[in-house]
């Protein structure tokens, strides 16, 4: 039986056409991205962020568990399509290719082959508004308005649909930016710290009233805002968060406590708005977060293992001495630029080495130097598994001492996509022959620089970093009051879509909530439809906005 109804934002909006009966008029789902219980149940229990705890007490909540590797791209990508990565394509912010021995950053042209969840709704007929969700841009068309994400370049591109909505959101709001604003000083010392941290929670009330007026200007069923830097701002500011770091720095915890604060006053405009138009409200984060204390080096351990070899006659120290010059003189055009090369940033002789980490974040991403495939392959196709084995087996058998903790594996996991995601190598290239996953604490770097395994960080440069556990949170119709329940990313857009009373299509590899809901709701599958993968005339980013996006995501700890 179909279902149909008229959204009351808009009397001659297309009828919506509904396959099931829906619990949710509409839905609002927020995005907080790299939230954490561990710090949102401790302020929480501490008084602060009353609506959100009124929120989660009248609805259903626990932790969501990311992607491997828990990073922003793959993270968003999985939960916009309901695909894992080994689908979607999008393992990391940067895309490495085999046959050109370069890398790109991705973009929405590297997803033309799945459909989103803007996409399956908006055929139905639902008014589709999303603010601000990573891995939009550049803007597609959506039955609706749409403003892309904080890899959009800067605000002198087109990042909104329609096209028009730019010019009206710069008058209303002149200094929308897509930059952290992460301002550094010499002398900046608290003011500056309080500065930084103000200018994170401004933008948690943008984000609000931007939504809430897009949401009235165009009408929505479906509405979704992501808090970007509730992200950034534990990068920024985890060992002031952390009670196991923060003694004697109780100042400069109560200034990012507060953030949180304001963060709450956000949530509550936007449980409010919810409310006026009957809709249930779906909270989520896209990975969990957690401190950063030192940084590992696969790529010293190849070279010491003698899978990998570096250039002779002083190549990696000039390599090292271009890049202090380059950034001390600000004339970085950014490591993707004029085709960038892996060996411009390593020195790597790949006539000579066979395996070689080409980019790293969250995890390390190694690859084969395979001959047939690599301009410079060098290894056999038929001592491809072997070689795999081997690499693998070692690098989880690495070893390294934590200060004060003592002996620990590197590499807890060392994975291989197509067992992680139930692929096909074969119709996957771009993937890496091993997803190599460290030790909660820790993020992998593609450069080698000293001689130990782990350089560890000074508490004066320690900072957050992703973990696999997130979390959600919903509340409306049909779910009930204070139900605990573990779910997965990819879960998420598949509920969504039964929320709405849409059916699942076939090819996702994800399932409704169904344990959410009290009664249960009725749900189905349809069967998929064929996306046209149409190339690119262009690369979605210029030489000047890779040197932009590269210097942002850096600051992260992204890059490295």
């Amino acid at each position: 039986m179909i279902h149909k109804h008229i959204t009351d934002s808009d009397s001659d909006a297309q009828p919506v056409v509904r396959d099931l009966p829906a619990i949710a008029k509409r839905v609002l789902v927020i995005g907080l991205d790299g939230a954490t219980f561990d710090v949102l149940d401790p302020l929480m229990d501490a008084g602060r962020m009353p609506n959100l705890k009124a929120f989660i007490d009248r609805g259903v909540s626990g932790p969501l568990e990311s992607t491997k590797p828990p990073i922003t791209p793959a993270a968003w990508t999985t939960f916009m399509t309901g695909k894992n990565p080994g689908t979607h394509g999008i393992v990391d912010f940067e895309r490495y290719d085999v046959h050109t021995n370069t890398l790109s950053f991705n973009s929405t042209q590297s997803v033309g082959h799945v459909r989103s969840l803007w996409q399956i709704a908006g055929e139905k007929g639902l008014k589709i508004g999303a603010v601000n969700v990573p891995m939009t841009y550049p803007p597609r068309p959506v039955n609706g308005f749409l403003i892309t994400g904080f890899e959009t370049p800067g605000t002198d591109v087109n990042f909104t649909h329609p096209p028009e909505l730019k010019d009206e959101l710069l008058n209303k709001w002149p200094n929308y930016t897509f930059k952290t604003n992460w301002q550094r000083k010499t002398f900046g010392g608290d003011a500056l710290f309080q500065e930084n941290v103000a200018a994170m929670a401004n933008s948690f009330h943008e984000g609000a009233d931007v939504t809430i007026h897009c949401g009235d200007k165009y009408g929505w069923d479906l509405l979704m805002v992501v808090f970007k830097l509730v992200d950034n701002l534990q990068h920024k500011t985890w060992k002031y968060l952390d009670p196991r770091f923060n003694k004697g720095h109780e100042k400069r915890a109560e200034i990012a406590y507060k953030a949180f604060d304001e963060l709450d006053v956000a949530l509550g405009k936007l449980f409010e708005y919810a409310h006026k138009h009957d809709a249930s409200v779906f909270i989520m984060s896209d990975h969990g977060h957690g401190s950063l204390e030192g940084k590992t080096q696969p790529n010293l351990l190849l070279k010491d293992w003698g899978y990998l070899v570096l250039k002779e006659g002083g190549a990696q120290t000039q390599t090292r001495v271009r890049h202090i010059f380059r950034r001390a003189k600000q004339t970085k055009k950014g490591k993707f630029a004029n085709q960038y090369q892996i060996d411009n940033d390593l020195a790597v002789d790949f006539t000579r080495t066979r395996a070689c980490v080409m980019h790293a974040g969250m995890y390390g991403f190694l690859y084969l130097n395979l001959k047939g495939r690599q301009p410079d392959g060098i290894v056999d196709p038929a001592d491809y598994e072997t070689l795999r084995d081997e690499l693998r087996d070692r690098l989880l058998a690495a070893k390294a001492n934590w200060p004060n903790r003592g002996e620990f594996n590197l590499f807890p996991e060392v994975l291989k996509p197509e067992e992680l995601y139930g692929c096909s190598r074969d119709e996957q290239v771009w993937m890496p022959d091993l997803l190599l996953a460290p030790e909660d604490g820790l993020s992998v770097v593609r450069k080698i620089r000293g001689n130990t395994p782990v350089r560890w960080l000074p508490w004066r440069k320690l900072e957050g970093t992703h973990r696999l556990d997130g979390m959600f949170a919903a509340a409306g119709n049909g779910i009930p009051a204070g139900r605990k329940i573990r779910s997965h990313i990819l879960h998420s857009t598949p509920t969504l879509l039964a929320m709405l009373g849409l059916r699942v299509p076939d090819d996702m590899d994800g399932q409704v909530m169904t344990d959410l809901f009290e009664p249960a709701i009725k749900t189905e599958s349809e069967p998929a439809v064929a996306v046209s993968d149409e190339q690119a005339e262009s690369a979605a980013f210029s030489e000047e906005e890779q040197r932009i996006l590269t210097e942002r995501l850096a600051d992260l700890g992204y890059l490295e």
